[in-house]
């Protein structure tokens, strides 16, 4: 899965200009579309940079509406570039998201970012981390006083990693931030014990981290579960897969969050359900180009309790049947 997913990624770089520019396209099938958008995706290493350009191109084939990439620190810069309008679209976890709604993280600096709008539902994001074999470290609890990366500071593990540790009683001795890949060369090289993420599984560096050298795949015990679910309620408890990765030999108990993609409430509203509907329609032709896409489906609008629907994505939804309460649909 993880050699697919860098020829997709490496067929996207040959057809489309450097990251940041707007690519060329048609005239916007409709007239008063924009002739170009620009989506917020992340750091390379992470789910984000390939599912990003695998369903912005879809969207751009539906529309004839050009879709650029910004390479990011992920959902919470997600979000400030879409409430400034830098960016049009983006992708974000929900629990970052409710952070930025309420404004009540620590980087919202109390503000509330009320110009963002759910599009669709992408896939949930579990929270899990590999250590080197040769270290001996099979638990989080063994994390104490170690040093730890956890991606992006701007992204989900970034943000939330160091409130799990600190709920567990783990202090670790560093945090350390910084892309996917650069962490995993980090635990490579021994600056890192244990390189912890979220993301859409598999993890493109932990796929490759287990190609490189034997890890140990870390997870939660299930007291530790039912502490994290307690004190976060934006954590649900989970199972990743054995299959998943090919070292991991056994499932992996973990907790996480759903991801959903964004847009700034100004968009057309004819415009977001076009996009919406070349997505959501289309799921096998997204799967093929990125797994985590499996769960990129219409039916988990519903893991969406809070954040208003951009009215051209719920105008897509309650046609497909899905029931979206008032409160969650938005100018």
């Amino acid at each position: 899965m993880l050699r697919r997913e860098m020829l997709f990624g490496a067929a996207l770089a040959a057809t489309l200009p450097a990251l940041g520019a707007r690519p060329a396209a048609a005239q916007p099938k409709q007239a008063g579309w924009p002739r170009a958008l620009t989506m917020g995706t992340a750091a390379p290493g992470g789910t984000y940079a390939l599912y990003g350009p695998a369903w912005g191109q879809m969207a751009q084939e539906a529309t004839g509406v050009a879709i650029s990439y910004r390479t990011t620190q992920g959902p919470n810069q997600n979000i400030l570039l879409v409430e400034r309008k830098e960016v049009e679209i983006g992708m974000t976890t929900m629990g970052v998201a409710l952070q930025a709604w309420e404004g009540k993280g620590d980087w919202t600096q109390g503000k509330k970012f009320r110009e963002i709008r759910a599009l669709f539902p992408m896939y949930d994001t579990p929270f899990h981390g590999i250590a080197l074999k040769r270290s001996g470290i099979t638990r989080f609890e063994q994390l104490a006083g170690k040093n730890i990366g956890v991606g992006p500071r701007g992204g989900t593990p970034g943000t939330y990693f160091p409130i799990i540790m600190d709920t567990l009683g783990y202090k670790p001795a560093a945090v350390r931030y910084g892309s996917g890949s650069d962490m995993a060369g980090q635990l490579q090289d021994g600056l890192l014990d244990a390189y912890l993420f979220a993301s859409g599984v598999p993890v493109p560096s932990f796929s490759e981290a287990e190609t490189q050298g034997e890890v140990t795949f870390l997870d939660f015990t299930e007291a530790e579960v039912a502490k994290l679910t307690a004190a976060l309620p934006e954590l649900s408890p989970g199972t990743i897969s054995a299959s998943t990765y090919r070292t991991a030999g056994r499932d992996l108990r973990v907790v996480g969050m759903f991801n959903f993609a964004i847009a700034h409430r100004s968009l057309g509203e004819d415009l977001v359900y076009a996009i919406v509907k070349a997505v959501m329609d289309n799921n096998a032709q997204l799967v093929q180009a990125i797994a985590a896409a499996r769960e990129t489906v219409p039916a988990n609008a519903g893991k969406n309790g809070f954040l208003p629907f951009h009215p051209g994505a719920a105008r897509y939804f309650r046609e497909k049947g899905i029931s979206l309460p008032d409160r969650l649909v938005a100018a």
